[in-house]
């Protein structure tokens, strides 16, 4: 069946970090590993709730700070550190505008209920996409199902008709399992590659 649309993460696909050397320097001032630190950013009861949006990015980051013992000012300083070299990928949101061209794009993440801001103010690239879905806005995060069909719904198009692109294992079998034609990220030649072989321009 033709493609009708293209579905994207942003972390770790559109925007990915291009050098992890300070969040292990970080890392290793508070006694973790960096998968340790990553899973206290982003895992956890709290961020989980926030990727659910139970509780706001902001409370998050109050859970996070109380609990290191930390002054909110220092911990402000640890984040922007832990952050400082994630990048958007211009040329491949630049891919996806073509794309845009013909297909309908979304774009859908497991964020907290910050991430419209953040697109809005720091990336600015709402416009190469027609449906935009923050787990937090929804209730719902992936690999549940529901946000794949409720993405799926708001795009017009039936599973077997969509791309979806992901770096999470666990998302592009869950993709997968609903029909879609779930394609793994792991560099940008290779996923550009990849989308042109099912679009049968190769």
């Amino acid at each position: 069946m033709t493609i009708k649309a293209i579905i994207f993460d942003l972390g770790g696909v559109l925007v990915r970090t291009a050098d992890f050397s300070p969040r292990e320097q970080l890392a290793a001032r508070l006694g973790m590993s960096r998968a340790e630190l990553e899973d206290f950013i982003f895992g956890g009861e709290s961020g989980e709730k926030a990727q659910r949006g139970e509780i706001t990015a902001v409370e998050h980051w109050e859970n996070l700070y109380h609990t290191l013992n930390y002054p909110a000012e220092e911990f402000r300083i640890i984040v922007d550190e832990f952050f400082r070299q994630d990048q958007l990928d211009g040329e491949l949101v630049d891919y996806v505008r073509k794309l845009h061209q013909t297909y309908k794009t979304a774009l859908l993440s497991n964020a907290w209920d910050d991430q419209r801001e953040v697109i809005a103010e720091k990336w600015h690239i709402e416009d190469a996409f027609d449906v935009i879905i923050s787990s937090s806005k929804v209730g719902m995060v992936k690999p549940d199902r529901r946000i794949f069909e409720l993405t799926l719904e708001r795009l017009g198009s039936e599973a077997c008709q969509t791309i979806f692109v992901d770096d999470m294992t666990s998302n592009v079998e869950g993709a997968s399992a609903i029909g879609m034609h779930a394609i793994q990220f792991r560099t940008p030649v290779q996923v550009r590659w990849d989308i042109e072989q099912l679009l049968g321009r190769d």
